[in-house]
């Protein structure tokens, strides 16, 4: 009785004030669940100006639209990125991996610093002094292993 009274005197735009309210609500929530409610609510609202239709027609064309749209939008966010971005984005260090660089100070006791850009690294490897060209050969945690290119 009160959805046919909404629907009676709110007509088409009942619609879309229900697909408004669901887009806002997509801002709130995480994911894009209500996003696609929304433009099924939005889609219902604008056939529901052109087409007259009994409310029932149009709750089930809402259900109907909803569901489509549910299942496609899921597909297509799921398959959206798959490929994309880059690998080592999170792991700084081993895109050093290969790089020469030479050390600024003496490493001893195996052990010692290297600066690269504006960022100072452990680094792990021989007994070299300051001037030393060393090769990054592999990253351990935040610790990169070096040998020399050079004799030391």
């Amino acid at each position: 009785m009160i959805v046919q009274k909404l629907i009676g005197e709110l007509g088409p735009w009942l619609w879309w004030i229900v697909g408004l309210l669901l887009l806002g609500l997509e801002v709130l929530a995480p994911g894009t669940f209500f996003l696609w409610f929304g433009l099924s609510a939005l889609v219902v609202g604008t056939l529901a100006i052109f087409v007259e239709m009994a409310w029932q027609v149009e709750i089930v064309l809402f259900g109907v639209l909803s569901l489509a749209s549910l299942l496609v939008g899921r597909r297509l966010m799921r398959d959206t990125g798959k490929g994309e971005g880059d690998p080592g984005l999170n792991r700084r260090g081993a895109r050093l991996i290969g790089q020469t660089h030479r050390l600024r100070e003496a490493m001893t006791d195996g052990a010692g610093r290297l600066v690269i850009d504006d960022s100072v690294w452990r680094v792990r490897g021989g007994d070299y002094p300051a001037g030393t060209l060393v090769r990054i050969t592999e990253v351990d945690g935040a610790t990169l292993v070096v040998e020399p290119v050079e004799a030391p």
